[in-house]
């Protein structure tokens, strides 16, 4: 089925009829789903740490399809959405990313949804019901062109989505490869149940012994083209469906174990929007995992800030403790290269780049490397800021709450932090990183890295100026002294709670509780706050949310300002943030208050023992 055409709708309505379009077959990726209850894995599908951490010791580099085939951007695609992809353009954009990028890094050409597909959207497979690639996009098959990648020292990725597709179950009659007896209608549920982001395949039951040797016979087929690398598509809990029907991490555990037969290093990527409830699961069986929804808006440009650049600030901090050696958390498209194609000012995207830099996101742009603009070539061509990707320290993670003006930082093996500055409001505005939030007081030595400007020493912060969603990031090395902190449990038996409020038990807790139900007027009140001159403080803030929350926080009956908090993931997770306050000298107290909504759970403030 042909794809409709998009480019009257808004953005995010552009997303959920996309899947809807595609869902007889198609490939694109969408929103977030809750953890269910996880079904049983294949036997001896345990991943090998060594083999994971070889594949993806560093976030990839390099480029993918999907932007520009999903773009109305005019003359992308000429013949029908998603005709950009043939063999002609990935060849194209092979060339340009050995002559531009790949000296800084960028090895990887993925090809995305569609190879095995004409521009109808009619499928190719061969006779074990495995995808073929289309005559007309591919003419000289899959094999060469993996072949003319890797000739040019470049990796190469391709695409399937999760499940046995629809259009390949053929009356259930197609035999597997290398399986005697066995044929499609012995891989699937009986009552032919589908499952993915779109509804397009059925799902496999891997109770069934023919299953596995499906999922076999795929990775060897991949493995003898000479593929590096497989984004798994539609994979849930997550790709906007949840439930049985839609836990495929039996599929992610079969695939790593096909993979590992085959005795080639294949990096497997999941997509999109993968439920953080499994995160366990998709860390132990693949080396990536998309985090959210598609990058691109599926309009006249590549991308756009409002679709879902930004929602990349909401939605990644809960997802980064979960990064490192052999799994990385997967942003999307970096997509700053092109100028007016990428739909976004100079501005963001530089704050764009700075993200996924210090994210540790993968690194791959969908740009046409062919017509790459010199801002956009020096955004992705950055030493410094790559450094910051590859380096061997954690993603950064929020310091300051998540309003429109956010500090993110992270500590580097060496003693310095990567710190970046972000205001994520449509007006201009200052964005202050206090010393205090990075764990020290005094001097520092600041370091502009995408300027590559060293800026000399500040003392106890440092503030800059930004553009409408801009951003800055820097380097900075401590030459002061450590900050000693007073803290008070949330529990403690002085504080004051008011309405719904009330303790719970929390092993993850400092003192092994917290307070919660902080919801329509809810309220905590610490007392007793004490500090020994009157000054504005860095309070650190730990506390437990399952999603981004607000909070009321005041001082002494004043003024209250309002801070969203970062979602920690579920429940269970602790994670701090810092919030000024302004005190005075001696006794204090300080007020969460949930006003008219719901506030996260709160386990402890710590003071510094000077403003």
């Amino acid at each position: 089925m042909r794809s409709p055409s998009f480019s009257a709708l808004p953005a995010r309505a552009l997303r959920a009829l996309v899947v809807l379009a595609l869902a007889a077959g198609g490939a694109t990726t969408t929103s977030a789903a809750h953890a269910r209850p996880r079904t049983a894995v294949p036997a001896g599908a345990q991943a090998s740490a060594q083999h994971t951490a070889a594949v993806a010791a560093k976030p990839y580099m390099g480029w993918s399809s999907w932007s520009m085939q999903s773009s109305h951007y005019p003359g992308l695609n000429p013949d029908g959405d998603y005709s950009y992809l043939t063999e002609a353009h990935v060849l194209q954009q092979t060339d340009a990313l050995a002559a531009k990028l790949k000296k800084y890094g960028y090895d990887y050409v993925n090809i995305d949804a569609g190879w095995w597909r004409d521009n109808a959207w009619k499928p190719e497979y061969d006779q074990y019901a495995r995808q073929k690639a289309d005559p007309t996009r591919f003419p000289r098959g899959m094999k060469a062109v993996a072949d003319d990648i890797h000739a040019k020292g470049l990796k190469a990725g391709i695409y399937l989505p999760v499940g046995l597709e629809k259009e390949a179950y053929n009356d259930g009659k197609s035999p597997i490869w290398h399986a005697d007896g066995c044929t499609t209608a012995d891989i699937v549920y009986d009552d032919l149940r589908t499952t993915n982001g779109w509804d397009s395949s059925y799902k496999l039951d891997f109770s069934k012994p023919c299953t596995q040797k499906y999922v076999d016979s795929q990775a060897q087929m991949l493995a003898d083209w000479g593929y590096d690398f497989l984004k798994l598509d539609g994979v849930g809990p997550g790709s906007g469906k949840s439930g049985d029907q839609y836990d495929n991490v039996a599929d992610v555990a079969a695939w790593q174990k096909a993979i590992a037969a085959t005795g080639r290093s294949i990096h497997l990527e999941l997509s999109w929007s993968l439920d953080i409830g499994h995160a366990a699961d998709w860390k132990k069986y693949a080396n990536g995992w998309r985090i959210d929804t598609d990058v691109e808006c599926y309009c006249n440009t590549l991308v756009s800030w409002e679709n879902s650049v930004d929602d990349r600030f909401d939605d990644a901090p809960a997802w980064t403790s979960h990064a490192g050696p052999g799994g990385w958390n997967d942003l999307d498209s970096l997509d700053v290269g092109n100028g007016a194609m990428d739909g976004l000012t100079k501005a963001e995207r530089q704050t764009y780049a700075t993200l996924w830099a210090i994210a540790k996101s993968p690194l791959f742009t969908g740009d046409d490397l062919t017509k790459l603009d010199s801002y956009g070539t020096s955004l992705l061509t950055n030493k410094e800021v790559i450094a910051v990707d590859q380096a061997d320290a954690p993603p950064a993670a929020p310091v300051t709450p998540s309003d429109p003006q956010q500090v993110w930082a992270a500590k580097n093996p060496d003693g310095t932090s990567t710190v970046a500055l972000f205001n994520l409001a449509d007006k201009p505005a200052s964005v202050t990183a206090d010393w205090t939030a990075l764990g020290f007081t005094g001097k520092a030595r600041v370091r502009d890295l995408w300027n590559h400007e060293n800026l000399g020493t500040r003392t106890n912060k440092i503030t800059e100026a930004l553009p409408a969603h801009g951003s800055r990031l820097f380097t900075v090395t401590p030459q002061g002294r450590p900050v000693t902190w007073s803290g008070i449990e949330a529990e403690a038996g002085g504080n004051t709670l008011a309405g719904n409020a009330s303790l719970a038990d929390c092993s993850a807790c400092s003192g092994g509780k917290k307070v919660g139900n902080l919801y329509l007027g809810g309220k905590l009140t610490v007392n007793d706050v004490r500090v020994d001159r009157a000054g504005t403080y860095q309070i650190k803030v730990a506390y437990i949310s399952g999603d981004s929350r607000p909070a009321l926080i005041s001082a002494n009956g004043g003024g209250a300002v309002s801070h969203k908090f970062p979602s920690t993931g579920d429940w269970g997770t602790v994670n701090t943030v810092y919030v000024p306050v302004t005190l005075k000298a001696g006794s204090n107290t300080i007020t969460f208050d949930s006003g008219s909504g719901y506030a996260p759970d709160i386990d402890r403030i710590d003071v510094p023992k000077s403003s």
